[in-house]
């Protein structure tokens, strides 16, 4: 089970998914590298052996792969000896990957992410443990699990050893245009309150607080928990996501959704979003302003890069507090964690050559890369400048993260709904759209999770994200 020294991380019990059913038995050999036939030196510490094709297979989401492209390019330059690194997109990852775990052909080292990743419980006994990984040095001549933020390494640890190599580190938060608060003499909000007072200037010039879609209404449960976990403390979610009875209707909880009840009812959504794509409400929000906030992770510049409006000044807040006088947390702390994982398994043709692609991608310059291409911070420290490469998002995002200090914690990136298959989405796109109360929300959540822990067909991890 994953295991972590900080509030970003998980700490999962972890048992087989379905998906083991199929993939554990057809589980192909051990390591290869033993038998790849390469001699380890300084430079090729794994031993990639001459005229080796390194397989990657890279999820083709809202990062692109072209930074994957630029990291495999350090690698030829770095051996050289013939070696090539093919880098293979996806957009579908359990589709395209499933059938070579089963057939024994998996790719020398792929990310594990997006809406269709494999559980990583199904193929855990299939993956290299990534120990060594991190203990040599990347092409900067820093031992990798150094040149990381701390609990980066832990994020990955399960019973089996390091299985993940994280990559991205996502910060979820409020997202609003500086320019157009201070053109209007705005300040974001610290708590509820101050909220619905800044929903009725903005009510005033014809714009709403939030902007919502039909596919990603679940961006609001985020706000509304992180908020309640910021109140409440971070057994808030630890009982939701262990399926405690009345978890939902923890009094931290029920305020926040009280809150943003009065906001619906008060007409600070933009209207319509049960029936809007959720890029076209985000582009409401960041193109039209048509609304002052949207919450979402880090990558939302990344994917509104040609719908936002010029000099928009796209700027990371934290979620409000109820009230900061008893607040288990203060109003800076934030979820941010590593996310995006690097995996590398057992039966990959070349195993050192998945581990050597990884050693280049955790070095400075493929980081750096990473967060010019993408406007995105990786878990390499260091290698994003003040003026976050002429992005106020990704300069904010740093400084949000650096004003919460140790107070980060992190559950969304790997989330007990999503283990459990709960389906709370289109209850919380009729809650946003003023259709049920915010106690017909807390009844219905209260439902799926009683229905997810009376499911004998799924094993029951135990979650802890941090005190």
């Amino acid at each position: 089970m994953p295991r972590s020294s900080r509030r970003m991380a998980l700490n999962a019990s972890a048992a087989a998914a379905a998906l083991c059913l199929v993939l554990a038995g057809c589980a192909g050999p051990g390591s290869s590298s033993e038998s790849e036939g390469g001699t380890a030196s300084a430079d090729n510490p794994f031993g990639v052996a001459a005229n080796t094709k390194i397989d990657i297979v890279v999820f083709d989401g809202g990062y692109g792969t072209e930074y994957a492209e630029f990291a495999a390019g350090l690698v030829e330059k770095q051996l050289g000896d013939g070696i090539s690194v093919q880098i293979t997109p996806s957009n579908n990852l359990s589709q395209s990957l499933q059938p070579r775990f089963v057939g024994g052909t998996p790719p020398d080292s792929f990310t594990n992410d997006g809406a269709d990743a494999i559980p990583i419980t199904s193929i855990q006994d299939q993956l290299e443990d990534l120990g060594d990984f991190w203990d040599t040095k990347n092409y900067d001549g820093v031992k990798v699990s150094d040149a990381v933020f701390p609990g980066v390494k832990e994020v990955g640890e399960y019973d089996d050893g390091y299985l993940n190599a994280n990559y991205v580190m996502t910060l979820f938060s409020l997202w609003y245009s500086h320019s157009l608060f201070e053109e209007n003499g705005w300040e974001p909000p610290t708590t509820w309150s101050e909220m619905a007072d800044l929903c009725t200037e903005a009510r005033a010039k014809d714009k709403y607080l939030f902007a919502f879609g039909k596919e990603a209404a679940v961006y609001y449960q985020w706000l509304v928990l992180d908020s309640a976990i910021k109140q409440g403390g971070v057994d808030v979610i630890n009982d939701i996501s262990n399926l405690e009875p009345g978890a939902w209707s923890n009094p931290a909880v029920k305020d926040v959704l009280d809150q943003m009840e009065s906001l619906i009812d008060d007409d600070c959504f933009v209207p319509g979003g049960a029936g809007t794509q959720f890029t076209q409400a985000q582009a409401q929000w960041s193109n039209d302003q048509e609304a002052l906030f949207y919450y979402s992770g880090s990558w939302i510049e990344s994917e509104m890069k040609d719908a936002t409006a010029d000099g928009f000044e796209m700027t990371a807040w934290p979620a409000p507090l109820l009230d900061a006088a008893d607040a288990a947390l203060p109003f800076e702390a934030v979820q941010a964690g590593p996310a995006i994982p690097w995996a590398v398994p057992k039966a990959a043709a070349s195993t050192a050559g998945g581990k050597e692609f990884l050693r280049a991608l955790f070095s400075k310059e493929a980081a750096s890369k990473f967060s010019e291409l993408t406007l995105a911070p990786t878990v390499v420290e260091g290698t994003v400048p003040a003026d976050g490469f002429g992005s106020t998002a990704l300069a904010s995002t740093m400084g949000v993260m650096e004003d919460a200090g140790d107070d980060l914690f992190s559950w969304v990136s790997n989330s007990y709904s999503g283990y459990y298959g709960i389906q709370d989405a289109p209850y919380w796109v009729s809650f946003l759209a003023g259709d049920i109360t915010a106690q017909d929300l807390i009844d219905a959540q209260e439902k799926l999770s009683a229905a997810a822990a009376a499911d004998t067909s799924k094993p029951k991890k135990e979650y802890d994200y941090g005190k």
